[in-house]
């Protein structure tokens, strides 16, 4: 960032765009942010520059700045690199970490329990449970790659888990997501919290093959029930375009 209003403007529009303000495909007018924000256009143009680099932001010429947006095929590639990617840390984290690193972990796990059992004993889900419970889950998994001891790693890493949440944030917010059964989405919790139990015990115990085992399943249950989302979700884009054309040929 080159200054002081280039990352004021950075800051605005990635939570903006992360807080799902801006959903994928929506323009990003350079006028109209920068009124927004309160600064020149060089300070907003410079802020999308890098959060292109970033993969959040799309810019084409004659088109203009865009927030991100993949096809299914696109997001299964995202998907692949992340499994690769974080089984590998995981396996590191089991030869390089530290006592530090390994209560890290234990101390993001030792709080999610009483958050997922709270989840699972209300008659409805609790919006403010969730994002603790999700940020539990991230401070999880960012003290596997802080205790890879791999930075680049876990830079690009984060990247992915950006880029995934931009792209696969409204799929998983559908109305068919939203309105899957609560047993449903608790025997999903409880198999996360397992999950991750292996994944912990496998680092602890310096076992790296195991460790890159444990992670590499967990990663996939995520995205494949991402992907699931993001088809259905494409689907049903395709069927509305298709009804759509057939009612041209009938007015």
């Amino acid at each position: 960032m080159k200054n002081v209003n280039s990352d004021l403007a950075y800051n605005h529009i990635r939570r903006r765009i992360l807080n799902g303000d801006y959903l994928p495909g929506a323009s990003l007018i350079t006028e109209e942010l920068s009124k927004e924000i309160g600064v020149s256009r060089t300070p907003v143009r410079d802020a999308l520059r890098q959060l292109e680099v970033d993969g959040l932001v799309s810019i084409r010429p004659r088109l203009g700045a865009s927030v991100k947006q993949v096809n299914l095929k696109e997001f299964r590639e995202i998907c692949e690199m992340r499994v690769a990617l974080e089984s590998h840390a995981a396996g590191l984290a089991a030869i390089s970490r530290s006592q530090e690193d390994l209560a890290e972990m234990e101390y993001a796990l030792q709080a999610m329990h009483p958050l997922s059992a709270k989840l699972r004993e209300a008659d409805r889900e609790d919006d403010d449970v969730i994002s603790a419970l999700i940020r539990e889950d991230v401070r999880f998994h960012v003290a596997i790659m802080t205790a890879a001891k791999n930075d680049l790693m876990k830079k690009e890493i984060h990247r992915l888990h950006l880029i995934n949440r931009v792209v696969s944030g409204p799929a998983a917010m559908s109305q068919g997501a939203r309105t899957e059964a609560k047993a449903t989405m608790d025997a999903n919790r409880a198999s996360v919290m397992a999950e991750h139990e292996s994944i912990f015990r496998a680092i602890s115990a310096g076992d790296s093959a195991a460790a890159k085992h444990a992670m590499g399943e967990h990663i996939q249950s995520i995205i494949d029930k991402s992907v699931r989302l993001m088809s259905r979700a494409e689907s049903r884009v395709l069927a509305r375009e298709l009804s759509q054309e057939e009612m041209l040929y009938t007015i």
